[in-house]
């Protein structure tokens, strides 16, 4: 079979060039043929983006009346809205330890039931009538293996309490006592986390959201004077905790935060685990996520050497947050602190970090002296803590580990799935609209602006590269075959046969990173993949696009109607475009379609599953002709269904094989 590039004008095909379907570009060593136009997209996506921070905002009450919406478009991002129920902590206290001049508990609470969260809480020993200000202390990704990464922070909980402060030490999902994964996407290819709407950056917020519940639950605590803070992943997490619950009163990020330049043209997505970012689904500028805080006082703080928190990106985002505090007239509360060095925590950050938050819940602005005592102290890979880190685990052994823990797979249930229920004759046409409009929002956010710059950019005379499989003259319907890269093809191409009209043509067309279009791919740290939902899409996002792009110059140039087909998880990417097209896309042909988008392997697009699953999707063509083959009983029957409401069964042909 040739790969033909064609020029598609005034209804006439006009080969250009021919070539062996083996054939492949040449590029350079590494590189794979489809690098730089993927890399070209993402460019323009970031720039698209980037610009867009401040949109409509001129004065502090338009912040004011946006923010409500921000929040909830973050939480959303995050997985947690609408807002998980606040069910009763179980926060238990199992032992305490005393020190010289502070306590500390050992206790773990359930920010979800079966979502153990491990923690230290440091406090005075000297007994007080007055409620007490309150840290809550989000952890980087220190390593501290079965004591969880909360004891490499100790020094800083003795420091707070010994200073007057209750400080409550949270571990994270992976580097805790109780092992879950922040790897999902970026080590373990799970794709269907994007699909899922999961990250878990939304859990290590929710966490810290149930935290500050359980400090304020206390009588020692006053709920006017809470503070969030950590390093790196931690300063990440405050900001994710800082701008969606306001009860937090002072923030002070540390070494944790970049915008979506330094991410994906920097490439710093590279260092980062999937804890460091949301599903940037409603294609937000990261500033936003930080301007959320504004205008209560944040210090952000950052080092001049920091290879996965570079100075242009602490730059961009320090000017960001300068221009949006003085509409508020308070740039007296954003400040920001350079320290010289790499990524770490050095004395002058200490003490900016405890002056800034003694001048804000203390009212006590003298300078910080004695921030070097008792530190966690590292030559190499070996360190020498104040406390010895098994003394501070709050389950001693695995066997007190508790059974009902969900922490190991809390990726499957905690982002609510969508449950659209099977439409009737009167619902039907309500049950689609609703669907695809929710589709539109959270999982193809922004497609039309894009196929729009693509449709420019191509031209309409630019060769679009396909695979003629059979051409007829004075064709009456093209079919476009959306490509795979297995042996599947040639049983769709078999299949197609048998669906064939004599007038038909029959074209067969890569979208991107599959075939001739393929990108690099490396595990980890999957870079295409994940900055594109850092951007508002997936990879099948993208092909999806692709295909529609495809299928509206093949129609509108030829002048006939276009039908889609594709086997596998390409028959998916078929109904997808098939569904957000019904102006220029007629009809489908689908071959052995997955179920369900829980399938890591199927085809991901962000949040799909909030909305609805693979059934639905392919049921919402009606009334459009689908021939649907060796689908399984259970996705036929849902099918049938959408298709008997829609009063179309006739233009429903299901195949076993």
């Amino acid at each position: 079979m040739n790969r033909l590039r064609v020029s598609m004008f005034a209804g006439v095909w006009s080969v250009l060039t021919v070539t062996s379907v083996t054939a492949q570009p040449i590029t350079p060593a590494g590189r794979q043929p489809g690098d730089d136009a993927i890399e070209a997209y993402l460019r323009t996506e970031t720039e698209q983006i980037q610009t867009r921070f401040l949109e409509g905002v001129k004065t502090a009450v338009d912040w004011q009346t946006r923010r409500p919406k921000y929040q909830r478009q973050l939480l959303y991002m995050l997985g947690l809205w609408p807002v998980p129920e606040k069910t009763p902590l179980q926060a238990t206290v199992v032992r305490t330890l005393e020190g010289d001049g502070f306590a500390v508990d050992m206790l773990h609470y359930q920010s979800v039931p079966g979502l153990y969260v491990t923690a230290n809480l440091y406090r005075p020993v000297t007994e007080s009538q007055k409620r007490l200000p309150a840290i809550l202390y989000v952890c980087g990704h220190s390593s501290e293996g079965r004591n969880g990464n909360k004891t490499a922070y100790q020094d800083h909980g003795i420091w707070f309490a010994r200073h007057g402060y209750i400080c409550l030490i949270l571990d994270t999902l992976q580097r805790g006592e109780i092992k879950g994964t922040h790897w999902g996407t970026y080590v373990k290819q799970r794709w269907d986390w994007h699909s899922r709407g999961y990250t878990p950056a939304g859990v290590e917020c929710w966490n810290g959201v149930r935290g500050i519940d359980y400090l304020i639950g206390r009588d020692d605590v006053d709920p006017e004077r809470i503070a969030v803070t950590g390093i790196s992943g931690g300063g990440m997490t405050t900001f994710w905790i800082a701008g969606v619950d306001e009860r937090v009163r002072v923030a002070v990020p540390v070494s944790g935060f970049a915008d979506v330049e330094a991410y994906v043209n920097g490439r710093i997505l590279d260092r980062h685990c999937d804890c460091m970012s949301f599903h940037n689904a409603l294609r937000w500028p990261f500033q936003r996520i930080a301007a959320l805080v504004a205008p209560r006082p944040l210090l952000f703080v950052n080092s001049d050497n920091d290879a996965i928190f570079p100075m242009d990106s602490n730059q961009r985002t320090s000017n960001s947050l300068e221009r949006l505090y003085s509409l508020f007239g308070a740039g007296d509360q954003v400040e920001t602190v350079v320290s010289i060095g790499g990524h770490a925590y050095r004395k002058d950050i200490r003490q900016a970090v405890y002056r800034f938050l003694n001048i804000h819940l203390q009212n006590d602005p003298r300078p910080v002296t004695d921030s070097e005592v008792d530190l966690v102290v590292r030559v190499g890979r070996k360190s020498t803590h104040p406390i010895s880190p098994e003394q501070l685990r709050v389950f001693p052994t695995d066997s007190d580990i508790p059974r009902d823990e969900r922490n190991t797979t809390i990726d499957e249930h905690f982002v609510p799935r969508g449950h659209a229920k099977r439409p009737n004759a009167v619902s039907f046409a309500s049950w689609k609209r609703s669907l695809v409009a929710e589709l539109g929002r959270v999982s193809f956010n922004g497609y039309e602006e894009r196929l729009g710059r693509r449709a420019q950019q191509l031209g309409p005379r630019a060769p679009v590269e396909i695979q003629a499989l059979n051409s007829a003259s004075n064709a009456q319907r093209v079919i476009l075959l959306v490509a795979n890269d297995g042996d599947e093809d040639t049983e769709m191409r078999v299949t197609l046969q048998r669906f064939q009209q004599p007038r038909d043509s029959v074209h067969a067309f890569y979208p991107s990173g599959t075939g001739p279009k393929r990108w690099t791919q490396r595990n980890p740290a999957n870079y295409v993949e994940r900055s594109l939902a850092l951007l508002g899409h997936t990879a099948d996002t993208v092909r999806v696009e692709d295909v529609i792009t495809v299928a509206r110059r093949l129609q509108q140039e030829a002048d006939v109607p276009v039908w889609l087909a594709g086997v596998g998880n390409a028959g998916i990417l078929a109904v997808y475009a098939t569904l957000l097209d019904e102006e220029h896309i007629a009809g489908a042909i689908v071959l052995n379609p997955p179920d369900s988008h829980v399938d890591s392997h199927a085809p991901q697009f962000l949040n799909a599953l909030r909305v609805c699953d693979i059934p639905e999707v392919i049921g919402m063509i009606a009334p459009r002709p689908l021939h649907l083959i060796g689908a399984t009983p259970k996705l036929r029957s849902h099918v049938q269904s959408s298709y008997g409401a829609a009063g179309a069964l006739e233009n429903l042909q299901a195949h076993d094989s």
